[in-house]
């Protein structure tokens, strides 16, 4: 039985001046997704204000496997850095999608 196909989606709240930052930030790691076989489904940038977060992400990554290959991506784990100076919260689960 082959793996299932996984959904995800990702919160993402910014280190309070450093929302542009993340989003350039998020422009670069999302770049790798096609590398891994995910399907990036939905991005939205809001304002970030009164709690709410500044990203919404959703994602279809085919398996544990390619989303593992990902998180490990020697591109992605060298800006682990940045990822700290910009990125104040993440939330990341499941879904279904409609």
């Amino acid at each position: 039985m082959a793996d299932p196909e996984i959904t995800l989606c990702c919160l993402l709240w910014a280190h309070p001046g450093a929302e542009e930052a993340l989003v350039a930030y998020e422009d670069g790691v999302l770049a790798l997704l096609p590398d891994h076989g995910i399907v990036l489904d939905l991005r939205a940038v809001g304002d970030g204000t009164q709690g709410r977060p500044l990203e919404t992400q959703v994602y279809r990554i085919p398996n544990q496997a390619a989303l593992d290959a990902y998180l490990a991506d020697p591109r992605r784990t060298a800006n682990a850095a940045e990822r700290d100076r910009v990125i104040a919260r993440t939330e990341l689960f499941p879904v279904t999608l409609r």
